[in-house]
């Protein structure tokens, strides 16, 4: 599929790594083409943002006490950084997170776009954690989203599934502490 073509570019070389001809000839189809189908680069990207968020697997929803009353946030969340380590490594064609890299875009839109993503994401994790910890919920949401931005950049930079689960181990003993079980 096209977008499959033109996420994996945007993913691989960033935003501002990826120009129009390149995700044409990927798409398969011409300039005009893209630009008639999606109207600008930007607004391509906007797409593959949304799509990729959409169907990451770690924007599947937390299980929480809200659903089940067995359930422990420290260990939820922990568990969301060990798979977000083994997901951030497992390509390194696509090492790391799109939405987080892009936040990191020289492109003031690209940036914002992800921004946003991004924002979603941390409040799904803040009305997780507030179910059961309201006061500790800002903290701790932004906790976890900082880890996993620096796993991120860690496996873009090359690091090993086994170093970005060392650091997810490590995070869990913060989160833990600051989310204790009743």
């Amino acid at each position: 599929m096209a977008l499959d073509q033109a996420q994996a570019l945007f993913h691989a070389q960033g935003y501002e790594g990826v120009g129009v001809a390149a995700l044409a000839e990927a798409m398969g189809i011409n300039p005009p083409s893209l630009y008639a189908a999606f109207g600008s680069k930007a607004l391509l990207y906007a797409e593959v943002l949304d799509r990729y968020s959409r169907a990451s697997p770690l924007s599947e929803p937390l299980i929480g006490p809200a659903t089940d009353p067995d359930a422990r946030p420290a260990e939820a969340l922990t568990n969301l950084l060990r798979k977000a380590a083994r997901i951030y490594s497992a390509d390194p064609a696509t090492a790391g997170c799109l939405v987080l890299e892009g936040e990191r875009s020289t492109d003031a839109d690209a940036a914002c776009r992800a921004r946003s993503c991004k924002d979603a994401s941390v409040q799904q994790l803040h009305g997780f954690i507030a179910v059961t910890h309201p006061d500790k919920a800002d903290v701790v949401a932004d906790y976890v989203a900082a880890v996993m931005s620096g796993m991120s950049a860690d496996a873009r930079a090359g690091h090993s599934t086994e170093r970005l689960t060392a650091v997810a181990n490590m995070a869990a003993l913060a989160i833990a502490a600051m989310l204790p079980t009743a």
